[in-house]
């Protein structure tokens, strides 16, 4: 049972990231698609998650749901800079810090990615801003990290993926919804 939902697991991580490198490349961030997720096939990461595979959504969430905590979550967070939660600290709880550019637009792929890969045929160009919608909620992002990524799944919502995730388009994002507010702050805050 196991050495099935292991080989179903590896399958899954390995499409995810074959997915996040040709999105990376698309968005200008090559090195960051290649680096993308090596940490889920350590030892503590793999087996966990191949215990809860369901291949519908991640196994971390299964894992999560009978213990509480999710051993692999804890160890791909801490490794994984396109987490918004690795930049989260338990001391800053009323601003987070903003992630740099390059981790911002691998955290965008990683997220489209595992909406194609979860959602399969039934994924569609709106499926990230309506799954975003749904959670932003809960998340700890910075709040310029999230208008930025609402704008990029809104974005592809309304025109797709390829004229979107390109490395132009995402530096605009970046550069109106995150770099030029934080300028706008610090100006306030010399004024």
């Amino acid at each position: 049972m196991i050495l099935g939902k292991a080989i179903k697991h590896f399958k899954t991580i390995t499409k995810h990231k074959w997915i996040v490198f040709k999105l990376c490349v698309m968005a200008g961030e090559p090195w960051r698609g290649f680096m993308h997720d090596w940490s889920k096939y350590s030892p503590t990461e793999f087996w966990e998650s191949a215990k809860y595979y369901t291949g519908k959504y991640s196994p971390i969430h299964a894992c999560r749901k009978e213990k509480g905590y999710s051993k692999a979550w804890l160890h791909h967070k801490g490794r994984n800079k396109h987490h918004h939660e690795y930049w989260y600290d338990y001391n800053t709880v009323e601003k987070t810090p903003v992630m740099p550019y390059q981790y911002a637009v691998e955290m965008i792929c990683d997220n489209l990615a595992a909406g194609m890969v979860y959602n399969g045929k039934s994924w569609t160009n709106s499926t990230q801003i309506e799954y975003w919608k749904r959670v932003e909620e809960k998340k700890k992002v910075n709040p310029k990290i999230n208008e930025f990524a609402k704008a990029v799944f809104t974005e592809v919502s309304e025109k797709g993926i390829k004229p979107v995730i390109k490395k132009k388009n995402l530096k605009r994002l970046y550069q109106e919804n995150v770099s030029q507010k934080e300028k706008n702050e610090r100006e306030q805050l010399l004024a």
